[in-house]
């Protein structure tokens, strides 16, 4: 049937045939088909995506230590083995010389700047009664266990009280001291005083031949 005013020898375009929906799932890339309904449709990444074999988990640890020995790469004959342990050891223990020495590349981050290096050389050199704090603690603490008695434990506990009391006497004027120095030598500084004191606190009672970064000045020594 030829439509009104098309020539006749123009012929009406063709009809697509209609798609049975029961054999549209076996015609592949129909752009005429869409997917059945409860399935989303695929994304491009998606569907260009390819990915290989996964392999299996391991079933047992000695398979596990296997794999990770296959990843690891070739296995280390026992003197290698000895030699790299040589070498890590005697890396760490140069790393470990130079943060003790005070080299600034080397030192933790608390430690870092001239600010606590000034705060560790007025702890340093003076002779704080925190650094006997540790002892103090530990001797009334044999004490008290070595010999249970209530008239011991009547006089420990005091005696601990009084302890604490003048640590944290110390260390309060430890800080203000540091403090004090920093603020004279280092006026732009803007570091916390509290936060300076409690690191000069800490320092000071540990034992001196503890304290890491080492001592870098003796006692008596003046620090302006």
């Amino acid at each position: 049937m030829n439509l009104l005013g098309r020539k006749k020898d123009n012929p009406a375009p063709e009809q697509p045939e209609p798609v049975d929906a029961s054999t549209a799932s076996q015609v592949p890339g129909d752009p005429r088909i869409t997917p059945p309904k409860g399935k989303p449709t695929p994304k491009r990444n998606e569907a260009s995506r390819r990915r290989g074999p996964v392999a299996p988990a391991p079933m047992t640890s000695a398979e596990a230590r296997k794999r990770r020995k296959e990843i690891g790469g070739p296995k280390l004959s026992k003197e290698e083995r000895r030699a790299e342990k040589a070498a890590r050891r005697s890396a760490m223990s140069e790393r470990r010389e130079k943060m003790m020495s005070g080299d600034e590349a080397y030192l933790l981050p608390r430690d870092k700047g001239p600010v606590r290096r000034l705060a560790r050389d007025v702890v340093d050199a003076r002779r704080n009664v925190l650094g006997l704090f540790m002892p103090a603690a530990l001797g009334l603490i044999f004490v008290m266990l070595s010999i249970p008695s209530v008239e011991v434990q009547k006089l420990v506990s005091p005696a601990m009280l009084v302890l604490v009391v003048i640590m944290v006497i110390d260390g309060f004027v430890v800080g203000r001291r540091v403090n004090k120095l920093v603020d004279a030598k280092f006026p732009d500084n803007v570091e916390s005083g509290w936060k300076l004191g409690f690191y000069a606190a800490s320092r000071a009672s540990q034992i001196r031949r503890m304290r890491a970064p080492r001592p870098m000045v003796n006692r008596g020594d003046k620090i302006a």
